[in-house]
């Protein structure tokens, strides 16, 4: 069955559906795994022509063989929850480790087709709830890419700079401090644009040559996985690029 929710957007009403696959969906789509929720991770669906209802309907489709799922997917019109957002899915494309993305972020897939500015209002919209009902700030948001190094969310990278992703992290940030009544910041959010990064380059790396050596030296996917993490997460606070594993 599903449940309705009506949020309101800067450009308007979208409808938050909840409509949850089933738990004995093909290819283990919903695990029914604990998420242990720390992030939360933005894809665009690099389908041009699918709507929200489109891309929920596809993880019930017969003729779909794939394992990959998504907690949320939203349009011009609907943000639709798929699987429970205490439940893992299958969206990072690391793994399943302890700190993989599929383990510990929520995934959100915004559509490509529509109204695209309207989506991605309704996208930003959402997702500043989202941090807020959780005290977190726009630190807590990662692309597809940050955990596997896939061009995703391939709009917000169509100048090879991620600038669509700055920007919709600018977008998110101004709603999540437009909507705190006291006028403060939440203490979670990023650093402003400008600031000095919390770990200059150069001490991020000597330090990711320490977990380097760790990497080579196991043969553990799962403790590969995370080094990887780990490193990237050095790079992010240090102002580098991610890399992918």
């Amino acid at each position: 069955m599903e449940d309705e929710a009506h949020k309101k957007g800067a450009s308007g009403m979208y409808t938050y559906v909840v409509d949850h696959i089933p738990r004995s969906t093909k290819n283990n789509r919903r695990p029914g795994l604990a998420l242990n929720e720390t992030t939360i991770t933005i894809h665009n669906t690099a389908n041009p022509s699918s709507t929200a209802r489109n891309e929920r309907n596809w993880l019930t489709n017969s003729s779909n063989n794939a394992t990959a799922s998504y907690h949320i997917v939203v349009d011009e019109r609907e943000a639709i929850e798929c699987i429970p957002l205490n439940e893992v899915a299958w969206h990072a494309g690391d793994g399943s480790g302890a700190g993989s993305g599929n383990r510990t972020s929520i995934g959100i897939e915004i559509t490509e087709s529509g109204n695209y500015a309207a989506t991605l209002e309704n996208a930003a919209t959402l997702v500043a709830s989202m941090l807020r009902e959780r005290g977190w700030g726009t630190n807590r948001l990662r692309r597809h890419f940050d955990w596997s190094g896939k061009n995703c969310p391939r709009l917000m990278n169509r100048d090879g700079k991620w600038g669509g992703w700055k920007s919709f992290v600018a977008s998110v940030d101004a709603k999540l401090k437009g909507g705190n009544d006291s006028g403060t910041d939440n203490g979670d959010d990023d650093q402003n644009e400008g600031e000095e990064p919390m770990l200059t380059p150069e001490d991020a790396n000597k330090i990711i040559a320490f977990l380097s050596a760790a990497y080579m030296a196991t043969r553990s996917e799962e403790a590969r996985q995370e080094f990887n993490r780990l490193a990237n997460e050095l790079r992010r606070v240090s102002g580098q690029d991610p890399q992918p594993g």
